[in-house]
């Protein structure tokens, strides 16, 4: 694969190498994307209202009920494994080169396929919180609820997963781990995203390395200061890259 072995060698001329990833990541281990031609925007999602209204703070605010009821059905993944690229990178880390993943994704999958320095720009539905108490929940409480809203054991306030819904503020502090490992990086791949969603997608401005590489199947507004685009199937591009 021509692709490959030309990252192969990027790869192998770099020492900090961060990962930048979209939904595009998750797709090969069955967690539909948002935005392509069968993602969660795209296709009938058989609720009343559209996936981005459900998605936001104030529908889960005055809507619980029907929040819950899409998130358990179009949100929740607890069954996917990693796929090759979740373990290619893994395994760049685990070598010393790749220094963290920044992820938009909030399956959880870096970290099961063994990466330790991940930074989850929009939380993780691993983590729920209860709005009342702050007490910290795991993915089984929100699953395993016989209710449609998930109350807290201690003392029933309503929980929250952890993930970041349309009109809420990213974490500061997430930000700013995500922006010292840019500024710090020689080498940013960029895999399964449009860098189209703000403010996520700007973060790519603050690198100053040496190589920049795509992987998406689309084209993205940085394609012209790429030193690779691929389009190819990500997880085997990285699979043969990584031996």
């Amino acid at each position: 694969m021509e692709s490959a072995e030309k990252l192969a060698r990027i790869i192998q001329g770099a020492e900090r190498i961060v990962f930048f990833g979209g939904a595009g990541t998750s797709t090969e281990s069955g967690i539909p994307d948002f935005r392509s031609a069968s993602g969660l925007y795209r296709t009938e999602s058989g609720f009343e209202y559209p996936p981005e209204t459900m998605l936001s703070r104030s529908f889960f605010d005055r809507h619980p009920d029907e929040f819950f009821a899409f998130y358990r059905a179009k949100m929740l993944h607890p069954d996917s494994k990693p796929s090759g690229a979740h373990r290619a990178l893994a395994r760049l880390e685990r070598e010393g080169r790749l220094t963290g993943i920044i992820t938009q994704n909030i399956d959880g999958l870096h970290q099961l396929a063994g990466s330790r320095r991940v930074v989850e720009l929009h939380g993780s539905v691993l983590r729920n919180t209860c709005m009342n108490c702050g007490h910290k929940h795991p993915l089984s409480t929100v699953t395993g609820s016989s209710e449609i809203v998930p109350h807290c054991p201690a003392c029933s306030g309503i929980i929250k997963p952890d993930v970041v819904l349309y009109e809420e503020s990213l974490d500061l502090s997430t930000l700013e781990q995500a922006v010292q490992l840019l500024q710090e990086a020689d080498l940013l791949m960029v895999g399964g995203t449009s860098l189209t969603v703000t403010p996520a997608a700007a973060l790519v401005r603050y690198f100053r390395g040496n190589q920049l590489v795509l992987l998406n199947k689309t084209a993205t507004a940085y394609d012209r200061a790429a030193d690779l685009i691929i389009r190819d199937n990500m997880g085997e591009v990285l699979e043969v890259a990584v031996r």
